[in-house]
């Protein structure tokens, strides 16, 4: 029982780390860039839904505080993509890198700024409350947390390979320019990626706010981690980075119960060193030639 408990309450948090994952896959498949501020937009989501929905802030109905909250990041990340990321088009990776750890630092700044360094939770209406099976507790935050990862991933999945507008992204991501000269609307469609990837941040962060403390430095952490496990997956993969939050997600309490604690932190590290020893492209990776 103690071991199906740490596996229960990993895949919880894999689910997490899966869905931030989704984000850095969204970003990859459609411009084949990293966003390095993608764990600290996890952050500003959970800090809005917490705004909106605790009983000392706005203190909206859950689900409409959850709307809000993803609306506003999906604006957000539109927005940045329109008027900050739009100007380094074309140019060298490297770029995108610098600047998108540049915008992590600056949003924990203003993160601090307003709602301050305290850790903060999430009050939601099933806080606390437990499904009990036999000797096996589990929490219900942790099922909802499953469910609302499996159906967010099917949804993206079905998108980018069942409609017009996810091929059009993906034949973004193989080549920018040729797919513009085919009449792609490159720069439209990096920001309603942009977009997407705001509101699975801002959900990951609400149901991570649901599950433990949120503070602006968690951003950079759950930021890592979630790098992690889409490099294990494959980068461009959605499939891939569920799978690679799950490990991630799973390898942690059962490194923090068996190993020293030097080693339990760096565990997800080297696995992902491993699996990048072994299959460079992800578990996940397909070889495609690039076409559009």
């Amino acid at each position: 029982m103690d071991i199906l408990q740490l596996l229960i309450s990993g895949i919880a948090n894999g689910c997490i780390y899966g869905l931030l994952a989704l984000g850095f896959v969204l970003i990859y498949k459609a411009s084949e860039a990293v966003n390095f501020a993608q764990g600290d937009m996890l952050m500003l989501g959970a800090f809005l839904g917490i705004s909106f929905i605790n009983a000392d802030q706005a203190n909206l109905p859950f689900l409409l505080g959850i709307t809000f909250a993803s609306v506003i990041m999906g604006a957000f990340g539109y927005l940045l993509d329109r008027f900050i990321l739009r100007g380094i088009f074309g140019q060298p990776q490297f770029a995108m890198v610098i600047l998108t750890i540049s915008l992590g630092f600056l949003m924990r700044f203003v993160a601090g700024v307003i709602w301050g360094h305290s850790p903060v939770s999430l009050q939601t209406p099933f806080s606390g409350k437990m499904l009990a099976l036999g000797s096996l507790s589990i929490a219900y935050v942790d099922i909802i947390i499953i469910i609302s990862t499996i159906a967010l991933t099917s949804i993206l999945y079905f998108f980018f390979a069942h409609t017009r507008l996810g091929i059009a992204m993906q034949a973004s991501s193989q080549n920018q320019m040729a797919a513009y000269y085919m009449g792609i609307p490159v720069k439209r469609v990096n920001g309603i990626v942009w977009a997407l990837s705001g509101v699975v941040a801002a959900l990951a962060g609400i149901l991570f706010a649901a599950k433990g403390a949120i503070e602006p430095s968690v951003g950079l952490l759950f930021g890592i981690k979630a790098f992690a496990a889409a490099v294990i997956g494959g980068l461009g993969s959605l499939p891939g980075a569920l799978a690679g939050g799950l490990l991630v997600g799973v390898i942690e309490p059962f490194a923090g119960r068996y190993l020293p604690l030097g080693l339990s932190q760096i565990a997800p590290y080297v696995v992902m060193l491993i699996v990048l020893i072994v299959r460079p492209g992800g578990i996940f990776s397909q070889v495609k030639q690039k076409k559009v």
